[in-house]
C-alpha cells in the first residue's frame, strides 16, 4: 500500500515538473541529491565520508547544469575533491584519507552528476521536455517489467552475490520494454530518427540495470538492505533513483551524439 500511495504523490509531482521545465527541474534535483547523499553518507559511514564537502560538490553540480550545462556541472562536482581535502586535513578521524575523500567525491559525482543529467536533458533545444519525459518513462517502465517478469518466471540469476533477486528473464523482460516505451514515444515526433530511438531505447535498458547494480554492490559491501525509508515500500531516495543515476547521464550522452 505504501508503495501504491507514494507512486500516486510522487509521480504527478515529477511529471509535473518535468513538464514545467526550467528551475522546476533542477529543484526536483536539488531535493532528490540532498536526500540521497545523507542516505549515502549514512551507507558509507563506516569510510568517515567529508559530508559538507560531497553536498557542496553534489548541489553545484546541479545548479551548474542549469546555469550553464555539462561544463559547469562537472566543475561543480569537482569543487568537492579539494574541499574534502581540506576538511580531512582539520578533522580528527583516523580512517585514511584514501578511503574518506574517495568516499566523498564518489557521492558527489554518483549523485551530483547523475541527478545534474535531469536540467542537461530537458534543455535540450525545443525537445528537451519529450527527452526527458520519454528517459523517465523509459525507466521507469523497465525497472517495472523487470521486476515482475524476474518474480514470475525468473530462473537464471544476473549478479546472485550483489544482487539475487535480478534474473537474466527480467533483465530481457525490461529491455524489451525500455526499447518498446523510447520507440513509442519517439517515433512520431521531429526529434530522431527511428534507428535512433532505437539506440537510445538500448542505452537505457543498459545503463539502467547498472545503476541499480551499483548501487547494490554498495549496500551488499556496507551489508544494508534499503539505502533508507522515506519513500516507505519503495526503500530510500536513493533506492529510487539509482537506475537515473546511470541511465540519465548516458542518455544525455548518447542524445547529445545524436544532435
Amino acid at each position: 500500500m505504501s508503495r501504491l500511495v507514494v507512486a500516486a504523490i510522487g509521480l504527478p509531482v515529477v511529471l509535473g515538473a518535468v513538464y514545467l521545465g526550467d528551475w522546476w527541474v533542477a529543484g526536483l534535483a536539488f531535493v532528490a541529491a540532498a536526500v540521497a547523499l545523507h542516505e549515502f553518507w549514512i551507507l558509507a559511514r563506516a569510510l568517515r565520508p567529508l559530508a559538507p564537502a560531497g553536498y557542496v560538490g553534489g548541489i553545484l553540480a546541479v545548479l551548474g547544469a542549469q546555469l550553464g550545462g555539462v561544463d559547469w556541472a562537472v566543475g561543480g562536482m569537482l569543487i568537492a575533491a579539494p574541499l574534502a581535502f581540506l576538511l580531512k586535513l582539520i578533522s580528527d578521524t583516523r580512517q585514511a584519507a584514501t578511503a574518506s575523500i574517495g568516499a566523498t567525491v564518489l557521492g558527489a559525482g554518483w549523485i551530483g552528476v547523475g541527478l545534474a543529467s535531469l536540467p542537461l536533458i530537458r534543455e535540450i533545444d525545443a525537445h528537451g521536455r519529450l527527452a526527458l519525459f520519454t528517459v523517465l518513462l523509459a525507466v521507469w517502465a523497465g525497472d517495472t517489467f523487470a521486476y515482475f517478469a524476474g518474480r514470475l518466471v525468473g530462473r537464471h540469476r544476473m549478479a546472485p552475490l550483489t544482487s539475487p533477486g535480478k534474473t537474466w528473464e527480467g533483465f530481457i523482460v525490461g529491455t524489451a520494454a525500455t526499447v518498446f516505451v523510447t520507440f513509442v514515444a519517439l517515433y512520431k515526433q521531429d526529434f530522431l530518427t527511428i534507428p535512433q530511438s532505437l539506440v537510445l531505447g538500448v542505452v537505457i535498458a543498459i545503463a539502467a540495470p547498472l545503476g541499480d547494480l551499483f548501487e547494490s554492490l554498495l549496500k551488499r559491501d556496507m551489508d544494508v538492505k534499503d539505502s533508507g525509508r522515506i519513500l516507505g515500500g519503495h526503500g530510500g531516495m536513493l533506492d529510487r533513483v539509482d537506475a537515473l543515476l546511470f541511465a540519465g547521464p548516458a542518455a544525455y550522452y548518447c542524445l547529445l551524439a545524436f544532435a
